[in-house]
């Protein structure tokens, strides 16, 4: 079973919203429809088989040597739907809509949906997916514990960030942050985030070095490659965690233009 966390907090923080009735068969209970989004193109999922995303399969992501050719799996069972990574080397990050719970799916986890809409995003070679699940009935929902964490009144992320660190985040995760719907292929390079901020390559290089290793020693994965190598797509997926997890928002936008940090010393801190 897929690992899932709220900063500090666990999934058993989220609270039923509906008590099923263990004496009522399973065949016997009215299945929620399941719909899926990608692209702007939306699927019904079937209820009587499994449902397959990958290069090849129900849903063909694309024609991309290095995603499965089957990597994702969506089933009904046992009265939930259940998502599946059926790969053998790629991940998935399932959040739920706002981002207050996030999943890290590894190969051969699998995990229940139980959110009104989740988000799925994934990263294959050079290139980044994401796609949404909708339902119109949601077996949890999110309690108002993770919701105060949310909205400022407690400490959801054990990390913190000084603020040249927050705003190169930010430089990378604009396109996202700005437009709803904004594929991770159309991140900037580091070459174009550099020069939003005004930084020297070196410079926001060792800064972006700080900010991985700072995530990867609290735990998140792919941000690191093998033999202390740094992973090719740590970008991709150092926005995409910050994202889900909130750790930027829209209200961070104004920190690509703030003066006083573009006029701090490199010596002021990493």
């Amino acid at each position: 079973m897929a690992g899932c966390c709220v900063g500090g907090l666990s999934v058993t923080d989220v609270n039923p919203t509906t008590e099923i009735d263990s004496a009522v068969p399973t065949a016997v209970r009215e299945v929620v429809p399941l719909r899926l989004e990608f692209a702007g193109e939306w699927h019904d999922l079937p209820t009587d088989r499994p449902f397959i995303i990958g290069r090849e399969g129900d849903l063909e992501i694309d024609d991309n040597p290095y995603l499965h050719r089957h990597f994702l799996e969506l089933r009904h069972r046992d009265g939930l739907w259940w998502l599946a990574n059926v790969g053998v080397r790629l991940a998935a990050t399932i959040s739920s809509a706002g981002g207050a719970v996030q999943s890290w799916l590894s190969p051969g986890a699998r995990m229940p949906l139980v959110f009104e809409r989740s988000v799925i995003v994934f990263t294959a070679g050079p290139f980044t997916y994401e796609l949404s699940l909708h339902t119109e009935e949601a077996p949890y929902e999110v309690s108002r514990q993770v919701e105060a964490s949310m909205s400022g009144e407690t400490t959801v992320m054990p990390a913190s960030f000084t603020p040249l660190q927050k705003q190169l985040i930010v430089a990378l995760a604009e396109p996202m942050l700005r437009r709803e719907g904004v594929s991770m292929n159309e991140l900037p390079s580091s070459s174009a985030a550099a020069q939003r901020l005004g930084w020297t390559m070196s410079k926001f290089n060792r800064k972006l070095d700080n900010v991985c290793d700072k995530l990867d020693r609290m735990g998140v994965q792919g941000l690191r490659g093998g033999a202390g190598k740094l992973a090719t797509n740590r970008r991709a997926r150092l926005v995409e965690y910050a994202v889900t997890s909130q750790v930027v928002t829209r209200a961070d936008l104004p920190l690509l233009d703030d003066e006083v940090l573009r006029n701090q010393s490199d010596s002021d801190g990493d």
